[in-house]
């Protein structure tokens, strides 16, 4: 079974960087699809950071600029650089792991990891 950890959150003052992480026990995490999803009270969650099979990387358009995804095969590890952080950027942060096997996509999601931005 894939397990994937998510870590890294915290609290964190305005305009300061976060980064978190996500482990996936999955022997083709260097082809997945990486997603980094964001919850905030009350709101929907939201795709906020992409990394696709390849090199190709989206952005949500409030973060670009601030947020930086990256990916370690060798470490079947998924990063999320936040920078310049606002209190706007709060809420619970989760990772998604995309695998197509077959005709069939999979997804596995991690526990989520909470972010407060606030003086």
């Amino acid at each position: 079974q894939v397990q994937v950890v998510d870590l890294g959150g915290g609290l964190v003052q305005p305009g300061k960087s976060l980064i978190l992480s996500c482990e996936a026990s999955l022997s083709t995490f260097s082809r997945a699809t990486i997603g980094w999803f964001r919850q905030a009270p009350g709101k929907q969650r939201e795709l906020v950071a992409g990394i696709s099979d390849g090199v190709s990387k989206t952005y949500q358009e409030s973060v670009k600029g601030r947020f930086t995804a990256s990916r370690d095969a060798a470490k079947n590890t998924a990063y999320l650089q936040m920078d310049r952080l606002t209190p706007e950027d709060s809420g619970n942060y989760t990772c998604r792991i995309t695998q197509i096997v077959g005709k069939n996509i999979e997804y596995y999601w991690g526990q989520g990891t909470q972010v407060t931005v606030s003086s």
